[in-house]
């Protein structure tokens, strides 16, 4: 069934809408696409958008592996640079300051009436992809390859034995974290 998948396009574009769909519908009853829980997720007031990134990871991470162990899967690793690491979340970090929304947000944002989303960040997003694609080859000669790391994971720099232990290790830490910051009632 699984190969079926690989070659039927039209399946594959009905499951990304499909799970696009309920990626925005869990943010939203998350209440992590309203400006205010953003602005005080920043303040370091609420927390609600932390929990649900790393409660992301884990499932992310558990499920991923759990598909690769399957045969479902095959992980194609990408070579890695601090040159294409760093401006990235940077200004990722200044427009998420700046409108209160990340990408995935404002989508879900714009779904519940939100113009400041649309205009913003919409526009922004494509604004951005337009800019980067303009700019991308000379990214790809100056800057991507500063500082290249190659295609190592976490897991490949620890070298265990089984992964799952390294697996098993981040998600006891993340979900103890996650305890621990609904104990402080943050």
């Amino acid at each position: 069934m699984l190969k079926d998948l690989h070659n039927c396009t039209w399946i594959q574009y009905f499951l990304g809408l499909a799970i696009g769909f309920l990626f925005g519908f869990f943010l939203q009853k998350g209440g992590v696409c309203y400006y205010d829980t953003i602005m005080q997720q920043l303040l370091l007031q609420d927390f609600t958008v932390v929990k649900i990134i790393l409660t992301a990871i884990v499932t992310g991470m558990v499920g991923i592996y759990a598909m690769r162990d399957l045969g479902w899967i095959n992980l194609h690793k990408k070579s890695g640079s601090l040159g294409a690491t760093i401006p990235g979340p940077l200004i990722f970090g200044v427009g998420f300051a700046i409108l209160g929304y990340c990408p995935g947000t404002s989508v879900g944002a714009v779904g519940h009436g939100a113009l400041d989303a649309l205009i913003g960040g919409i526009l922004g997003i494509m604004a951005g992809a337009g800019i980067y694609a303009a700019v991308y080859p000379r990214l790809k000669e100056r800057v991507l390859p500063l500082g290249s790391f190659g295609d190592k994971t976490v897991i490949d720099l620890v070298q265990p034995k089984n992964p799952w232990l390294v697996i098993i290790a981040v998600a006891v830490f993340i979900i103890g974290f996650l305890f621990v910051l609904e104990i402080a009632g943050l």
